[in-house]
C-alpha cells in the first residue's frame, strides 16, 4: 500500500514497512494510508478521500475520540496495541522491584543510618516464604508478557479482564466485576487498564483501603484510572506499602508534586512506550493491519469508538 508518515519520519518504521512491499509517497494526496507520528490531537491533517485508513503509532486514543477525529462512520483507525508488550511489562517489572527494595527511599534518605529500617520493610517477589500474590488488572497483551516475566520469581497470578475468558499463564482468571474480591489478597497490584470513562478514576480511595497494607501498588496503564490525591493520601497514611508509576495524572506531573519526594513512590516519566521505543516496533503493526485490510479481514487493531480504544 502506499502511505504516507508524518508529521515526524520514523527511519526503523519506514524499513520495516518497506520490506514487506509497501512504498512510502512524500504527500496524503498520493497515498492510501495516513501513519499518524504524533500524538497530539492538534496535529492531526484534514484527510482527503483518497485516505482509506490511518495507522496511529500510539496507544491511547480517548482524546482522538472526544475530539471527534475518531468516531462512528469515520474513516477507521488503527492503533499501537499490542506493540508495546515487551517494554511496557519490562517497565512494570522493574518499578516493582526498584519500589520493593526501596531504591528511592534510599536515594532520598541519603545516609547509611537507615539500612535495617529498609532491610526490614522491603517486599521480595520470589517465593521466600511460599508463593507472592500478583493481580493484574488488565489482561491484555502487555499482561501477557508480564506474566512471562513473573513466572521465574514463583508468583501466584490472578489476572483480570473484561470477560473472564482465561488468560495464557495465569493461575487465575476473573471479570472485572469481581475485583472487589481479590484486592486484599494481592501483595502486588499492577494496572493496566485503558483511558476510558469507564476506568476513569478506578482506583480510588476506597479501593486503596481494600489492599493489604503491605502491597506495592504498579501503574503503567493510563494516569486517569487513578486518583492521584486518594494514592498519595494512601502512601502517606499506610494504606498501601508503596508505588510504582511510568503514568501519574496529571502529565507531565507538576514541580513540586507530592509524589516527586514521597520514598515509596518510584516513577518514570512515561517513556515506556515513548517514540524513540515505538519506532521499533510499529513496523509490524502496520504491516498486520494492511495485510488484513487488502484481505477484506478486520484489521488486528482497529479502534472501536464506542469501546474507547
Amino acid at each position: 500500500m502506499r502511505y504516507y508518515m508524518g508529521p515526524d519520519v520514523w527511519e526503523s518504521t519506514v524499513r520495516d514497512i518497506d520490506a514487506a512491499g509497501h512504498e512510502r509517497v512524500e504527500s496524503l494526496a498520493e497515498a492510501e494510508v495516513f501513519i499518524n507520528t504524533s500524538s497530539d490531537a492538534a496535529n492531526v491533517p484534514d484527510l482527503p478521500e483518497n485516505i482509506q485508513w490511518v495507522q496511529y503509532c500510539f496507544t491511547g486514543v480517548n482524546h482522538l475520540i472526544e475530539a471527534g477525529i475518531i468516531r462512528d462512520g469515520g474513516v477507521p483507525w488503527c492503533n499501537s496495541a499490542g506493540a508495546f508488550a515487551k517494554p511496557v511489562a519490562e517497565s512494570a517489572l522493574g518499578l516493582l522491584l526498584s519500589q520493593a527494595h526501596h531504591h528511592k527511599a534510599f536515594a532520598l534518605a541519603k545516609s547509611w543510618s537507615v539500612s535495617k529500617e529498609l532491610d526490614e520493610s522491603q517486599a521480595w517477589l520470589y517465593d521466600q516464604q511460599g508463593p507472592k500474590h500478583v493481580l493484574i488488572v488488565g489482561a491484555g497483551g502487555i499482561g501477557k508478557q508480564l506474566i512471562a516475566y513473573l513466572k521465574p520469581f514463583g508468583a501466584h497470578i490472578t489476572a483480570v479482564n473484561r470477560s473472564g475468558r482465561a488468560v495464557d499463564g495465569a493461575d487465575v482468571t476473573i471479570p472485572i466485576e469481581r475485583v472487589d474480591e481479590v484486592w486484599g489478597e494481592a501483595d502486588f497490584v499492577i494496572n493496566i487498564l485503558p483511558a476510558t470513562t469507564a476506568t476513569e478514576h478506578f482506583f480510588d480511595a476506597a479501593v486503596f483501603r481494600a489492599m493489604k497494607d503491605s502491597a506495592l501498588f504498579i501503574n503503567v496503564g493510563r494516569g486517569s484510572t487513578v486518583v492521584t490525591d486518594d494514592l498519595v493520601n494512601a502512601l502517606r497514611e499506610g494504606h498501601i506499602a508503596g508505588a510504582g508509576l511510568e503514568v501519574v495524572d496529571p502529565e507531565p506531573l507538576p514541580d513540586g508534586h507530592p509524589l516527586y519526594d514521597l520514598p515509596n513512590a518510584t516513577m518514570t516519566p512515561h517513556m515506556g512506550a515513548s517514540f524513540q521505543v515505538a519506532e521499533h516496533h510499529m513496523g509490524a503493526i502496520f504491516n498486520a493491519n494492511a495485510a488484513a485490510w487488502e484481505r477484506g479481514d478486520p484489521m488486528p487493531t482497529r479502534v472501536d469508538p464506542r469501546a474507547g480504544y
